[in-house]
């Protein structure tokens, strides 16, 4: 008795609205468990409004604070700049907006982006603006391939940091932020997948000189809304065409002018319009209760290759042919980020089987990705990759 694993983690029991205890959310990559205190934060953004009513904003804007205060410190970036919205496209499209397309309408990334990133930018193709896609593999040499498809029309490169479909850890983007930076060629990493799976600090990165772009609803726990825009240094001066009224809400009395167009320095250029708060105070309070559990990018990235590794020695001890499933063994498992990617073509059919036995995973293509999270145990993850084995089964 003295070997058994336990069979709950003892960080579920923060969790227990989401009851992770009782499910297997193997869903860690694509919406991670809210912890209890979530609903804490929600609570008090209700209480505010009901107690303030339009006085509410100064408490709404010190949650905002303490998510910014949140993305720098996960970026080792104490004084950053950081704009806020509700999602990364509508930070992207901000980004885009502040770009002279017109003097340089070439834009570089990969085919290997999330939806959001893909499909606008195949739209803008599309409009007439010259997009560069470079194939996302094979992986090791994607920043030098990238860095070869800049030229003096290119205005901006945007790549992630680790790839949504299949957890590849991008390399060499340091050298690509060098290749950039002499052009003037903006940089935007996407760093969605790697924030809250690793340390991503941008000095050791090498990445000072770029934007960093990622959201809360995945590692992070804060759900959505909480999405973030670290701006580089030298982007202080910019003017983004899209542009909401909270740009200039410091300045309201002296925008009386409706044919000036003024902005502030830094983050608050790309500011939005008039939002739900709910979604800061929610993630204020999550925050904090990382703080308070030690859940430190050091802490979390030892979690996640712990579970992603035995998640990956239960699946090949399965012995499962390759022609029905089989996983990239070509690279280490410190190459990936937070989840096991599963190659077949019966995917989406072995999806489906693990949710009719009460695990909850998702499919990209022929990927079945398979996601941990630091609330779940060892017993859950090994009775999981048993699951998949009676689902592979079942096609064989």
């Amino acid at each position: 008795m003295g070997d058994q694993k336990p069979a709950l983690n003892a960080l579920a029991q923060h969790y227990r609205h989401f009851r992770v205890a009782e499910r297997l959310l193997l869903t860690g990559h694509s919406h991670q468990a809210w912890p209890d205190v979530a609903l804490e934060g929600q609570r008090e953004a209700f209480d505010d409004a009901a107690t303030y009513v339009d006085e509410k904003w100064p408490y709404a804007f010190a949650k905002a604070e303490r998510l910014r205060a949140g993305v720098c410190m996960l970026l080792g970036d104490p004084q950053g700049e950081v704009a806020l919205a509700g999602s990364t496209h509508d930070l992207v499209i901000r980004f885009l907006s502040a770009l002279d397309l017109r003097r340089h309408p070439r834009v570089v990334t990969t085919d290997g982006e999330f939806h959001s990133l893909r499909r606008q930018a195949a739209r803008l193709a599309e409009a007439g603006l010259d997009v560069v896609r470079v194939r996302a593999r094979p992986v090791d040499t994607l920043a030098e391939r990238l860095a070869d498809a800049v030229d003096g029309r290119t205005s901006a490169v945007l790549v992630s940091a680790v790839l949504f479909e299949d957890s590849r850890i991008v390399p060499g983007l340091d050298t690509l932020a060098q290749a950039c930076a002499p052009g003037g060629v903006e940089l935007l990493v996407d760093a969605y997948h790697a924030l809250g799976v690793m340390p991503y600090t941008l000095g050791d990165r090498g990445l000072e000189s770029a934007w960093i772009v990622g959201g809360g609803y995945k590692y992070l726990q804060l759900g959505e809304g909480n999405c973030f825009l670290r701006l580089p240094p030298h982007a202080a001066e910019m003017r983004p065409v899209i542009t909401g009224w909270y740009a200039e809400f410091a300045d309201l009395e002296h925008a009386a002018d409706p044919s000036a167009v003024t902005y502030p320095r830094g983050a608050a250029a790309f500011a939005g319009s008039t939002y739900d708060p709910t979604s800061h105070y929610r993630a204020a309070r999550v925050l904090d209760f990382f703080v308070e559990q030690n859940l430190t990018p050091q802490h979390l990235r030892a979690s996640y290759l712990h579970q992603v590794a035995l998640l990956a020695r239960a699946f090949d001890a399965l012995d499962i042919p390759d022609a029905v499933i089989t996983r990239d063994r070509s690279v280490p498992l410190e190459g990936f980020g937070g989840f096991l990617a599963l190659h077949s073509t019966h995917a989406e059919r072995l999806q489906r089987a693990l949710a009719q036995a009460g695990v909850r995973t998702d499919s990209r293509g022929d990927t079945l990705r398979l996601g941990p999270a630091p609330y779940l145990s060892d017993a859950q993850l090994e009775t999981a990759v048993e699951c998949l084995a009676a689902a592979c089964a079942a096609i064989r």
